[in-house]
């Protein structure tokens, strides 16, 4: 009996890796075909040029395309602008694959009690998410990095590693700075080894372009890296694509201080939800999945600049949902099950300009998203993840 339960489990896994190898691939097929221009890598690559030569990162003449990141990125990534940009490009690309199936895998890793197969589940979340990490990839971006990094550090954690998820959670940062919202979470588990290392982490990894460019010009960076952030909200805040709060009020009731009070309201609701979440954590195996899965769901929210494709960082929360989602409440089964569907299936291509366009001007993922996020916390007050 062990031997055949044995033998299933292993035929599962297999099942589920060619199912990742497969999707992966379709993804990358889609993905090269539709924009092998990559527009956001050359931001990337620009800045690792500029990073390279001392210069500076942040200019207003770059229009749409600033490079809106902390001075450390462009630093970490400088030796990519010795190379041509069309091999830089291929070599990102490739990374970018691998990270994709990286996080597909430790999602399924991360779950302590699964309920579907492997392979189910993998196919389930890569039909919710799959437009987004087609996206990602046209546009050659680095959420999916992000997202596989924070997998992995949630992965140390069940593993009990906290100094490495404390290094991995640095390395999110690095790549987005919006992967701070980790930190308080790591405080409040008041473990001591990931505390430190991603304490020690952060502040390092702030002083690095110091090497490259010294003391005052380095300060001066982060004002202007700031400065950058701030000025280029407004212009993206109208942009269908946007799915932040502040972006979904601003298009309801007009940009202004009713739009941005608003968004404050959610945003302080939101950590409410995940102050309580994090609350009715003891008696779980293991808590960190949901919590950590939650807070990467709720950053492009966040974010005044959450554009839809940034939503894939939420993979783990979603395929956590999918896990879990027979032991939900019928009606808010049925609502993040159309939930899922609904952001899966709005896709540009079937639905056509005017239908998308009126659907994203409304806010539609973002709503959709609500339910999802419900159905995450409904997860928790109800002992099972």
């Amino acid at each position: 009996m062990i031997v055949a339960t044995d033998a299933r489990q292993a035929a599962n896994e297999r099942l589920m890796l060619g199912l990742i190898a497969l999707l992966v691939l379709a993804v990358f097929a889609v993905a090269f075909e539709l924009s092998p221009g990559m527009p956001d890598f050359e931001v990337y690559w620009r800045a690792a040029g500029r990073a390279w030569a001392g210069e500076s990162l942040y200019r207003p003449e770059d229009g749409h395309w600033l490079f809106k990141y902390l001075p450390v990125f462009a630093v970490a990534i400088a030796p990519i602008a010795m190379l041509p940009i069309q091999v830089a490009k291929a070599i990102w690309f490739t990374g970018t694959i691998a990270a994709l199936a990286l996080l597909l895998r430790t999602s399924v890793s991360l779950l302590p009690r699964p309920h579907k197969p492997g392979w189910l589940l993998v196919a389930a979340t890569v039909v919710v998410m799959g437009k987004f990490y087609a996206h990602e990839l046209t546009l050659g971006q680095s959420n999916l990095l992000l997202a596989a990094a924070v997998a992995a550090a949630l992965l140390a954690l069940k593993r009990q590693d906290e100094a490495l998820a404390g290094a991995l959670v640095v390395v999110a940062i690095v790549l987005k700075p919006y992967a701070v919202i980790l930190l308080p979470w790591l405080l409040a588990r008041r473990r001591c080894a990931s505390i430190v290392v991603a304490a020690v982490g952060t502040v390092v990894a702030l002083l690095v372009p110091v090497a490259r460019y010294g003391i005052t010009p380095a300060i001066q960076l982060h004002v202007d890296w700031w400065k950058t952030v701030v000025t280029s909200i407004e212009p993206n805040l109208l942009n269908v694509d946007n799915v932040s709060w502040v972006a979904m009020f601003s298009r309801w009731f007009g940009a202004g201080p009713l739009a941005q009070w608003l968004a404050i309201g959610m945003t302080l609701a939101a950590f409410g939800l995940a102050i309580d979440v994090y609350r009715r954590r003891r008696t779980l195996p293991f808590p960190e999945l949901l919590e950590g899965g939650l807070l990467l769901t709720l950053i492009p929210f966040l974010s005044p600049q959450g554009w839809d494709y940034t939503l894939l960082v939420a993979t783990p929360a979603v395929m956590c949902l999918i896990n879990y989602e027979q032991q939900l409440p019928l009606a808010v089964r049925a609502g993040a099950i159309a939930a899922m569907a609904i952001v899966g299936l709005t896709i540009y291509d079937l639905m056509g300009r005017p239908a998308y366009s009126a659907f994203m001007g409304q806010s539609g993922i973002t709503i959709a998203f609500l339910a999802i996020v419900a159905a995450l916390v409904e997860l928790r007050r109800r002992g099972i993840a």
